[in-house]
């Protein structure tokens, strides 16, 4: 999250929750130190009315907080030890069926890939934001997935719209498919031109750890350095 705006766009509402409102919201994000910057950030904006109940690493943390606490609203990131958001999504489904109150799901996450955008959306999350948003317009999507809204950084509606629109499957990519999704993280960063101390600050990793990645990459799809990398990813419209 960064002192910027990246705005955010719904589709079905205006939303935004009135004065003195309270929405109960659970945290899931494998970072520590994100989650603790999300709640500074919730904290340090004027609007009050935001309780983080609950915090989890991965995807069976997730689901018993959120079976615990039944917040109204959980902040999901995509990329999680144990299957990622969309396991956390699926596992909800029967959860969620069983209870009045609906705990809705606001996607949170550092990718911006219409793949996973795609997928958590299609998995049941009413929104998703990228992790560039400020706290005050966090709060804001917060309070309009509540209320039921459909809330999109205003580039990801884009690929949302165009998915749901097409009656064609996405066609299976068979290389990609061999990758992790913290693979393809990697890989979309380095196509994109990001040093790997860079690519370490933005996934919150260490150097190591990225050179790792990459090494895997390149094994996995057979290339030989980042340049033949770089124009893997940009054929197949990674980038």
């Amino acid at each position: 999250m960064t002192n910027g705006t990246d705005g955010t766009s719904g589709i079905g509402g205006t939303g935004g929750g009135e004065a003195g409102c309270h929405v109960r919201v659970v945290l899931v994000d494998d970072h520590r130190m994100f989650r603790t910057g999300v709640q500074a950030e919730i904290g340090a904006t004027d609007r009050t009315g935001v309780e983080v109940v609950g915090e989890a690493a991965d995807v069976d943390q997730a689901i018993t907080v959120i079976t615990a606490t039944r917040p109204e609203v959980v902040l999901l990131d995509v990329h999680l030890p144990g299957g990622g958001g969309v396991e956390v999504l699926r596992r909800s489904a029967a959860m969620m069926a069983a209870q009045d109150a609906p705990v809705r799901f606001l996607a949170l996450s550092v990718s911006d890939a219409a793949e996973d955008v795609i997928g958590v959306i299609r998995g049941g999350a009413r929104g998703y934001v990228t992790k560039t948003i400020t706290g005050t317009d966090l709060i804001d999507a917060i309070f309009r997935v509540k209320d039921g809204d459909a809330v999109f950084s205003p580039r990801l509606a884009g690929f949302v719209l165009d998915a749901f629109a097409s009656t064609d499957a996405p066609p299976v990519d068979e290389d990609l498919d061999r990758l992790t999704q913290r693979e393809r993280e990697v890989l979309r960063l380095i196509a994109r031109g990001y040093a790997y101390k860079e690519i370490a600050k933005q996934l919150f990793i260490s150097v190591k750890t990225v050179e790792s990645h990459v090494s895997a990459v390149l094994r996995k799809l057979q290339l030989s350095n980042r340049h033949e990398l770089t124009r893997w990813a940009t054929a197949r419209r990674l980038v």
